[in-house]
């Protein structure tokens, strides 16, 4: 019978010290002695690449892209190392690949870049040579002229990309990620006690829970598990516990309407006050943006009166800044009246595969925060989300609120397969939080 092939993935909580590094490496040690074979990517310790941040912030407001880029990738390269080491220590033969070394390679954008491909030989022959392949996550290297590589950062959460886009190129049996949180839960457990985990999560439900402030998994792993197939276990580093599976779900709609909520306080609106209502006023106002990359999420519109009309758009706080200065000339330039801006806002959402094909979900959401003197300032909606903008000092109400509107904190009914046997609702040894 072949080996199976296990790609585990350790965050920065994961590692923090050298005890925790010790706890992952004897948890591979245990996971290699059935028989797999194992790749683990890893995260930076702990803040290290907060810390590597604020370092560089203390030299330069302005740092060079590419030299951020060198500086962040050393924190995985630490524990990468720190790992195979305490691994060695255990006397299971390891090697440490940087992003580049494993063979990844990018596209040239640095501290956001995309996964162009992966070339995967080189972990095979280390595999092939016995060793558990320890691989520095977040990170790969450019091909910007023919002979000249550049190493670049994935953005944040970009270890959770690296450990699925290498599941998929290496088609790895399993693909889990190891955090510091149990599972996905119908909510954050911090603002909701009675939240409730999540046996199994569809990679649908999952990327808008991630879009939607959800912080265990990234948006861009949940999109490559779910394009590639692969499918992803979220377990805890320090409880040998059932987690959530991240997978396509045949269930989907015999489960709960609502399956969880995200909430995300990194929000900021900025709102163009008497906008000339006139073909070409958007794209003078949000191309710039885009080209600065800026992410804009909502956008709302007035109805145009007397031929102007108020144009509002939410985007991080961190851009902000960026934002204002971009939009102040064109704001000049268009005869726009003002630009005002709120860095307290924050949002809150429902998520449900359900909730696209049963009326009444909006409504009873309304009136949930309604009830709980939440005001709502924008409404956004997808197939499978209704998200609501509201103050930031009313998350926690906001939160606390909706999740006993929806009675997320009771069980959900055993849902059965067309053989009428009930689906198996463990979902393994899988976690993730949302």
């Amino acid at each position: 019978m072949p080996k199976q092939l296990v790609v585990q993935k350790f965050g920065g909580s994961s590692v923090a010290n050298a005890d925790r590094i010790r706890r992952v490496a004897a948890r591979v040690a245990r996971e290699r002695a059935t028989g797999c074979d194992l790749v683990v990517v890893v995260s930076a310790m702990g803040d290290a690449t907060d810390e590597l941040l604020a370092l560089a912030g203390a030299i330069t407001d302005d740092p060079d892209p590419r030299e951020l880029d060198m500086l962040l990738a050393t924190g995985e390269h630490q524990s990468a190392t720190l790992v195979s080491m305490a691994l060695h220590a255990l006397g299971v033969p390891a090697i440490a690949l940087t992003g580049a070394q494993a063979g990844i390679t990018t596209d040239g954008k640095y501290g956001k870049a995309r996964i162009a491909g992966i070339d995967p030989e080189r972990i095979f022959k280390e595999i092939g040579a016995g060793r558990v392949v320890i691989v520095a996550g977040f990170q790969g290297q450019s091909q910007v002229d023919p002979g000249l590589s550049e190493i670049t950062t994935l953005g944040r959460g970009g270890s959770d990309t690296t450990g699925v886009a290498l599941a998929a190129a290496l088609e790895a049996d399993r693909c889990q990620i190891f955090t510091d949180v149990r599972g996905i839960y119908t909510a954050d457990p911090r603002l909701v006690p009675d939240a409730r985990q999540l046996p199994v999560v569809s990679y649908e439900e999952m990327m808008e829970l991630a879009h939607q402030g959800a912080q265990v998994m990234q948006v861009r792993a949940v999109e490559l598990g779910w394009v590639n197939n692969v499918v992803i276990e979220v377990l805890s580093s320090f409880e040998d516990v059932p987690g959530t599976l991240i997978k396509e779900d045949p269930f989907v709609e015999q489960r709960n309407k609502v399956r969880g909520l995200a909430h995300d306080r990194n929000v900021a609106k900025v709102t163009l006050v008497e906008v000339p209502d006139r073909p070409g006023v958007a794209h003078a106002v949000f191309a710039p943006l885009a080209e600065a990359g800026v992410n804009v999420d909502t956008i709302v519109q007035n109805v145009g009166h007397h031929g102007t009309t108020d144009l509002s758009f939410t985007i991080t706080r961190g851009d902000l800044a960026k934002t204002k200065r971009i939009l102040e000339p064109i704001i000049r330039e268009l005869g726009f009246r003002e630009m005002t801006t709120d860095s307290a806002m924050a949002k809150v959402s429902i998520v449900g595969a359900g909730i696209q094909n049963a009326p009444g979900y909006a409504s009873r959401m309304f009136a949930a925060l309604a009830e709980a003197g939440v005001n709502i300032e924008i409404i956004s909606t997808s197939e499978i989300r209704i998200t609501c903008m509201i103050a930031e000092d009313q998350v926690e109400t906001a939160v606390r609120a909706l999740h006993k509107a929806f009675s997320l904190e009771e069980p959900e009914p055993v849902v059965q397969d067309q053989a009428g046997e009930a689906a198996a609702s463990s979902g393994g040894a899988a976690k993730t939080s949302a």
